[in-house]
């Protein structure tokens, strides 16, 4: 199994990019869904403060590996050649990713001020309201070691100054050369 894991900061493109993978036809699994099910199966409202907490205190109790477990659970099962994972955030979820299979590690980096602006226009319950809190979650994410997972990635997308399609595509130009690498 080949299993494309895509990282980068909050709000820098990663779900565009495994989205696009998505209607390539490949089976996508987002780890903030993990965290955002396991959010409401405690009852709590699903914002960025609680689903922050929520995804501490699992690496914390089960491992830097623990969001990429629950992942694991679903994909094993699939038998799939060719799976995405979006949302990598340690070099410890890559790892436990690699005992089901070969890991190719995707970056998509933007800037603070443009990642900044694409969570602003996205609106999505965990995004965060005002600058205050943009810093607060790249400060949970660097101290968790997504620094480390973007810095290890097998390649680098930057998303400065892309549109939406040329990202997706730029995405997909990586992930079919990977594919044809394996298969040869």
């Amino acid at each position: 199994m080949l299993i494309i894991a895509i990282t980068g900061m909050p709000g820098a493109g990663k779900t565009t990019a495994a989205q696009a993978l998505e209607e390539t036809g490949l089976k996508r699994i987002a780890m903030g869904d993990m965290i955002r099910e396991e959010t409401k199966r405690r009852g709590l409202l699903e914002d960025d403060k609680n689903m922050g907490m929520v995804m501490r205190e699992m690496r914390e109790r089960y491992g830097a590996g623990a969001v990429a477990e629950l992942c694991l659970r679903i994909i094993e099962p699939m038998k799939e050649k060719v799976v995405v994972v979006d949302g990598i955030r340690s070099i410890g979820e890559v790892e436990a990713f690699k005992r089901a299979g070969e890991v190719k590690l995707l970056a998509i980096h933007a800037s603070r001020q443009r990642r900044f602006a694409l969570l602003s226009e996205r609106r999505r319950s965990d995004d965060p309201q005002d600058i205050e809190s943009f810093n607060k979650r790249d400060e949970r994410e660097l101290s968790i070691g997504i620094g480390n997972a973007i810095a290890l990635a097998d390649e680098v997308v930057s998303n400065e100054h892309l549109l939406l399609q040329e990202l997706a595509q730029a995405a997909v130009n990586i992930v079919e050369g990977w594919m044809s690498s394996v298969g040869s």
